[in-house]
Protein backbone atom coordinates (compact mmCIF):
# COMPACT_ATOMS: atom_id res chain seq x y z
CA UNK A 1 0.00 0.00 0.00
CA UNK A 2 1.00 3.42 -1.24
CA UNK A 3 1.92 5.29 1.93
CA UNK A 4 0.26 8.80 2.22
CA UNK A 5 2.84 12.07 1.52
CA UNK A 6 3.54 14.10 4.86
CA UNK A 7 1.37 17.44 3.24
CA UNK A 8 -1.78 14.18 3.31
CA UNK A 9 -0.86 13.18 7.26
CA UNK A 10 -4.14 12.33 9.35
CA UNK A 11 -4.52 15.22 11.58
CA UNK A 12 -3.51 14.74 15.62
CA UNK A 13 -6.15 14.65 18.79
CA UNK A 14 -4.86 18.74 19.75
CA UNK A 15 -5.60 19.61 15.40
CA UNK A 16 -8.89 18.21 15.78
CA UNK A 17 -10.01 20.22 19.21
CA UNK A 18 -8.57 23.36 18.36
CA UNK A 19 -10.88 23.39 14.75
CA UNK A 20 -13.71 22.22 16.83
CA UNK A 21 -12.85 25.08 19.40
CA UNK A 22 -12.93 27.66 16.46
CA UNK A 23 -16.09 26.25 15.55
CA UNK A 24 -17.45 26.18 18.36
CA UNK A 25 -16.62 30.31 19.04
CA UNK A 26 -18.31 30.96 15.68
CA UNK A 27 -21.30 29.59 16.27
CA UNK A 28 -21.68 30.72 19.60
CA UNK A 29 -20.57 34.24 17.49
CA UNK A 30 -18.19 35.05 20.46
CA UNK A 31 -17.01 39.06 20.86
CA UNK A 32 -13.46 37.67 22.12
CA UNK A 33 -11.49 34.27 22.28
CA UNK A 34 -8.25 33.37 24.28
CA UNK A 35 -6.56 31.05 22.30
CA UNK A 36 -3.56 29.20 23.90
CA UNK A 37 -0.85 27.52 22.51
CA UNK A 38 -0.68 23.91 22.90
CA UNK A 39 3.10 23.78 22.14
CA UNK A 40 5.89 26.41 20.99
CA UNK A 41 3.75 28.70 18.81
CA UNK A 42 5.61 29.05 15.14
CA UNK A 43 4.35 25.59 14.13
CA UNK A 44 1.12 25.17 17.03
CA UNK A 45 -2.51 25.05 15.10
CA UNK A 46 -3.37 27.72 17.53
CA UNK A 47 -1.00 30.06 15.16
CA UNK A 48 -3.81 30.57 11.53
CA UNK A 49 -4.99 33.02 13.86
CA UNK A 50 -4.45 36.44 13.24
CA UNK A 51 -5.15 37.79 16.60
CA UNK A 52 -5.62 41.45 18.40
CA UNK A 53 -3.02 40.74 20.73
CA UNK A 54 -0.80 38.37 21.31
CA UNK A 55 0.59 37.26 24.91
CA UNK A 56 4.25 35.74 25.62
CA UNK A 57 4.41 34.68 29.41
CA UNK A 58 8.14 33.95 30.84
CA UNK A 59 10.11 31.59 29.16
CA UNK A 60 11.97 28.62 30.28
CA UNK A 61 13.53 25.56 29.22
CA UNK A 62 10.63 22.81 28.94
CA UNK A 63 9.92 20.43 26.10
CA UNK A 64 13.29 20.93 24.86
CA UNK A 65 13.39 18.03 22.58
CA UNK A 66 10.83 19.50 20.60
CA UNK A 67 11.61 23.26 20.88
CA UNK A 68 15.63 23.34 21.81
CA UNK A 69 17.68 23.62 24.59
CA UNK A 70 17.93 26.94 24.81
CA UNK A 71 16.45 29.81 25.26
CA UNK A 72 17.37 31.15 22.31
CA UNK A 73 15.47 28.66 20.08
CA UNK A 74 12.55 28.33 22.58
CA UNK A 75 11.92 32.03 22.47
CA UNK A 76 12.28 31.99 18.50
CA UNK A 77 9.66 29.33 18.48
CA UNK A 78 7.41 31.01 21.01
CA UNK A 79 7.47 34.23 19.22
CA UNK A 80 6.21 32.51 16.46
CA UNK A 81 2.74 33.86 16.78
CA UNK A 82 4.00 37.68 16.69
CA UNK A 83 2.29 38.77 13.72
CA UNK A 84 3.01 41.56 11.06
CA UNK A 85 1.76 44.83 12.78
CA UNK A 86 -0.01 43.25 15.36
CA UNK A 87 0.38 44.18 19.21
CA UNK A 88 2.43 41.71 21.60
CA UNK A 89 3.22 41.99 24.99
CA UNK A 90 5.65 40.16 26.85
CA UNK A 91 6.13 39.17 30.59
CA UNK A 92 9.36 39.89 32.21
CA UNK A 93 11.89 37.81 30.66
CA UNK A 94 15.82 36.28 30.67
CA UNK A 95 18.36 38.90 28.73
CA UNK A 96 18.95 35.49 25.92
CA UNK A 97 15.03 35.32 25.63
CA UNK A 98 14.33 38.99 26.03
CA UNK A 99 16.51 39.74 23.14
CA UNK A 100 14.91 37.22 20.19
CA UNK A 101 11.39 38.84 21.46
CA UNK A 102 12.46 42.52 20.72
CA UNK A 103 14.29 41.63 17.47
CA UNK A 104 11.56 39.75 15.88
CA UNK A 105 8.60 42.33 16.99
CA UNK A 106 11.09 44.45 15.45
CA UNK A 107 11.15 42.81 12.45
CA UNK A 108 7.51 42.39 12.13
CA UNK A 109 6.47 45.89 12.99
CA UNK A 110 4.42 44.39 16.22
CA UNK A 111 4.41 47.17 19.14
CA UNK A 112 5.84 45.17 21.80
CA UNK A 113 4.43 45.91 25.53
CA UNK A 114 7.02 44.42 28.23
CA UNK A 115 5.61 43.97 31.54
CA UNK A 116 7.63 45.41 34.67
CA UNK A 117 8.88 47.74 32.04
CA UNK A 118 5.90 49.69 30.22
CA UNK A 119 3.36 48.47 32.93
CA UNK A 120 4.81 47.88 36.57
CA UNK A 121 3.35 46.20 39.10
CA UNK A 122 3.43 45.52 42.84
CA UNK A 123 2.13 43.03 45.00
CA UNK A 124 0.37 45.27 48.11
CA UNK A 125 -0.25 42.22 50.41
CA UNK A 126 -0.97 38.65 50.49
CA UNK A 127 -2.84 35.90 52.94
CA UNK A 128 -4.20 32.41 51.89
CA UNK A 129 -7.35 34.01 50.97
CA UNK A 130 -5.13 35.67 47.72
CA UNK A 131 -3.24 39.09 47.07
CA UNK A 132 -3.71 42.35 45.73
CA UNK A 133 -1.60 43.73 42.90
CA UNK A 134 -0.87 47.49 41.96
CA UNK A 135 -0.65 47.84 38.17
CA UNK A 136 0.04 51.24 36.27
CA UNK A 137 0.48 51.97 32.52
CA UNK A 138 1.92 55.00 31.55
CA UNK A 139 -0.47 57.89 31.32
CA UNK A 140 -3.07 56.12 33.57
CA UNK A 141 -4.09 55.76 37.09
CA UNK A 142 -3.34 52.90 38.67
CA UNK A 143 -5.40 49.91 39.09
CA UNK A 144 -5.72 47.62 42.23
CA UNK A 145 -6.02 44.42 41.36
CA UNK A 146 -7.26 41.58 43.99
CA UNK A 147 -7.17 37.80 43.03
CA UNK A 148 -7.50 34.29 44.96
CA UNK A 149 -4.28 33.13 43.37
CA UNK A 150 -1.18 32.47 45.67
CA UNK A 151 2.32 33.39 45.02
CA UNK A 152 4.60 35.89 43.30
CA UNK A 153 4.67 34.73 40.26
CA UNK A 154 0.84 34.95 39.98
CA UNK A 155 1.20 38.86 40.65
CA UNK A 156 3.40 38.67 37.44
CA UNK A 157 0.61 36.18 35.51
CA UNK A 158 -2.21 39.22 37.14
CA UNK A 159 0.05 42.23 35.11
CA UNK A 160 0.77 40.22 32.01
CA UNK A 161 -2.75 39.58 31.60
CA UNK A 162 -3.98 43.32 32.29
CA UNK A 163 -1.71 44.11 30.32
CA UNK A 164 -3.37 42.56 27.33
CA UNK A 165 -6.83 43.48 28.16
CA UNK A 166 -5.36 47.53 28.38
CA UNK A 167 -3.75 46.80 24.47
CA UNK A 168 -6.91 44.62 23.35
CA UNK A 169 -9.29 47.53 24.86
CA UNK A 170 -7.05 50.06 21.89
CA UNK A 171 -7.68 47.14 19.70
CA UNK A 172 -11.40 48.02 20.16
CA UNK A 173 -12.72 45.58 22.98
CA UNK A 174 -15.02 47.46 25.28
CA UNK A 175 -14.13 46.56 29.10
CA UNK A 176 -14.88 49.06 32.19
CA UNK A 177 -12.04 48.88 34.88
CA UNK A 178 -14.53 47.66 37.15
CA UNK A 179 -15.43 44.35 35.06
CA UNK A 180 -11.82 43.88 34.63
CA UNK A 181 -11.19 44.02 38.58
CA UNK A 182 -14.52 41.41 39.14
CA UNK A 183 -12.91 39.24 36.54
CA UNK A 184 -9.59 38.46 38.23
CA UNK A 185 -11.56 38.48 41.70
CA UNK A 186 -13.41 35.30 40.48
CA UNK A 187 -10.44 33.59 38.77
CA UNK A 188 -9.71 30.53 39.78
CA UNK A 189 -6.92 28.02 38.47
CA UNK A 190 -7.48 24.38 40.16
CA UNK A 191 -4.23 22.83 41.37
CA UNK A 192 -1.87 25.81 40.84
CA UNK A 193 -0.50 26.19 44.26
CA UNK A 194 -4.32 25.23 45.50
CA UNK A 195 -4.61 25.23 49.55
CA UNK A 196 -7.18 22.15 50.06
CA UNK A 197 -6.64 22.54 53.67
CA UNK A 198 -4.74 25.07 55.67
CA UNK A 199 -3.95 22.79 58.84
CA UNK A 200 -2.18 20.68 58.69
CA UNK A 201 -1.40 21.92 55.15
CA UNK A 202 -2.71 19.67 51.86
CA UNK A 203 -1.90 21.66 48.59
CA UNK A 204 -2.72 21.12 45.14
CA UNK A 205 0.08 22.00 42.83
CA UNK A 206 1.13 21.30 38.69
CA UNK A 207 5.07 22.44 38.72
CA UNK A 208 6.47 20.04 35.66
CA UNK A 209 10.25 22.09 34.95
CA UNK A 210 12.38 23.37 36.69
CA UNK A 211 11.46 26.99 36.91
CA UNK A 212 8.33 26.31 37.80
CA UNK A 213 9.42 24.21 40.53
CA UNK A 214 11.27 26.99 42.05
CA UNK A 215 8.39 29.21 42.24
CA UNK A 216 6.91 26.54 44.16
CA UNK A 217 9.21 26.18 46.24
CA UNK A 218 9.30 30.14 46.85
CA UNK A 219 5.84 29.85 46.86
CA UNK A 220 5.94 27.38 49.64
CA UNK A 221 8.61 29.51 51.80
CA UNK A 222 6.22 32.53 51.14
CA UNK A 223 2.91 31.01 52.92
CA UNK A 224 4.34 27.64 55.04
CA UNK A 225 7.37 28.73 55.53
CA UNK A 226 7.93 26.31 58.93
CA UNK A 227 6.21 23.30 57.50
CA UNK A 228 8.36 19.70 56.58
CA UNK A 229 6.95 18.78 53.24
CA UNK A 230 5.93 15.31 52.16
CA UNK A 231 5.67 15.42 48.60
CA UNK A 232 3.23 13.44 46.31
CA UNK A 233 5.73 13.16 42.68
CA UNK A 234 4.89 11.94 39.52
CA UNK A 235 6.31 12.83 35.91
CA UNK A 236 5.91 12.58 32.00
CA UNK A 237 8.96 10.91 30.41
CA UNK A 238 9.95 13.89 28.89
CA UNK A 239 10.61 16.22 31.71
CA UNK A 240 13.98 16.98 33.91
CA UNK A 241 12.91 15.14 37.23
CA UNK A 242 16.29 15.51 39.10
CA UNK A 243 16.22 19.20 38.07
CA UNK A 244 12.64 19.29 39.45
CA UNK A 245 13.52 17.44 42.60
CA UNK A 246 16.88 19.13 42.78
CA UNK A 247 14.83 22.76 43.10
CA UNK A 248 12.38 21.65 45.63
CA UNK A 249 14.90 19.27 48.10
CA UNK A 250 15.52 22.11 50.48
CA UNK A 251 12.43 21.85 51.21
CA UNK A 252 11.08 18.45 51.12
CA UNK A 253 11.58 15.77 54.06
CA UNK A 254 10.33 12.78 51.76
CA UNK A 255 8.83 12.21 48.89
CA UNK A 256 6.41 9.55 47.31
CA UNK A 257 6.95 8.89 43.83
CA UNK A 258 3.69 7.16 41.99
CA UNK A 259 1.81 7.05 38.33
CA UNK A 260 -0.57 8.78 37.00
CA UNK A 261 -2.63 6.64 34.28
CA UNK A 262 -1.47 8.21 31.05
CA UNK A 263 0.75 6.66 28.57
CA UNK A 264 3.71 9.34 28.75
CA UNK A 265 3.78 8.62 32.71
CA UNK A 266 6.75 7.55 34.41
CA UNK A 267 6.91 4.32 36.04
CA UNK A 268 7.60 5.51 40.07
CA UNK A 269 10.58 2.76 39.78
CA UNK A 270 12.19 4.50 36.89
CA UNK A 271 12.18 7.82 39.14
CA UNK A 272 13.95 6.40 42.35
CA UNK A 273 17.23 7.12 41.34
CA UNK A 274 16.75 10.53 40.51
CA UNK A 275 15.20 11.62 43.57
CA UNK A 276 18.79 9.99 45.10
CA UNK A 277 20.29 11.86 42.50
CA UNK A 278 18.85 14.88 43.79
CA UNK A 279 19.52 14.02 47.22
CA UNK A 280 15.92 13.44 48.84
CA UNK A 281 14.55 10.79 50.28
CA UNK A 282 11.88 8.45 48.08
CA UNK A 283 10.09 5.55 47.76
CA UNK A 284 7.49 4.17 45.15
CA UNK A 285 4.21 3.51 45.73
CA UNK A 286 1.31 3.04 43.20
CA UNK A 287 -1.65 3.51 42.49
CA UNK A 288 -2.05 7.30 43.18
CA UNK A 289 -4.70 6.43 46.05
CA UNK A 290 -2.09 4.05 47.96
CA UNK A 291 0.36 7.18 47.32
CA UNK A 292 -1.89 9.26 48.76
CA UNK A 293 -3.13 7.57 51.99
CA UNK A 294 0.87 6.92 52.21
CA UNK A 295 1.79 10.99 52.05
CA UNK A 296 -1.02 11.80 54.80
CA UNK A 297 0.35 9.01 56.93
CA UNK A 298 3.73 10.19 56.81
CA UNK A 299 2.90 14.09 57.05
CA UNK A 300 0.34 13.20 60.23
CA UNK A 301 -0.04 16.52 61.70
CA UNK A 302 2.84 17.68 61.71
CA UNK A 303 4.03 18.23 57.37
CA UNK A 304 2.34 19.70 54.98
CA UNK A 305 1.65 17.29 51.65
CA UNK A 306 2.11 18.62 48.52
CA UNK A 307 1.76 17.13 45.28
CA UNK A 308 3.24 18.48 42.09
CA UNK A 309 5.53 17.29 39.47
CA UNK A 310 2.40 16.41 36.63
CA UNK A 311 -0.89 17.65 35.94
CA UNK A 312 -1.77 14.12 35.56
CA UNK A 313 -1.09 12.57 39.23
CA UNK A 314 -2.50 15.99 40.75
CA UNK A 315 -5.67 15.50 38.79
CA UNK A 316 -5.56 11.76 40.07
CA UNK A 317 -4.56 13.08 43.48
CA UNK A 318 -7.87 15.33 43.48
CA UNK A 319 -10.28 12.62 42.66
CA UNK A 320 -8.86 10.66 45.47
CA UNK A 321 -9.36 13.64 47.94
CA UNK A 322 -13.31 14.17 46.63
CA UNK A 323 -14.00 10.45 47.24
CA UNK A 324 -12.94 11.36 50.78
Amino acid sequence: MRSNPPWRRFPTTFELTTALAFLHFARQNVDAAVIEVGLGGRLDATNIVTPRVSVITSLSLDHTAVLGDTLTDISGEKAGIIKPGRPVVSAPQDDEALVVLERIAAERRAPLTIVGRDLTFTSLNHSLDGQRVRVSMPGDEPVILGIPLLGSHQAENAAVAYAALQVFQREGLLLETAHIQKGFAQAKWPGRFEVVRSNPPLVLDSAHNRYSAGKLRQTLDEYFPEWPVILIFGASEDKNVADMLAELAPRLERVVLTQAEHPRALEPEKLLPLAEQAGVEAEAVTPVEAAVARALELAGQRALVLSAGSIFVTAAVRAVLNKK
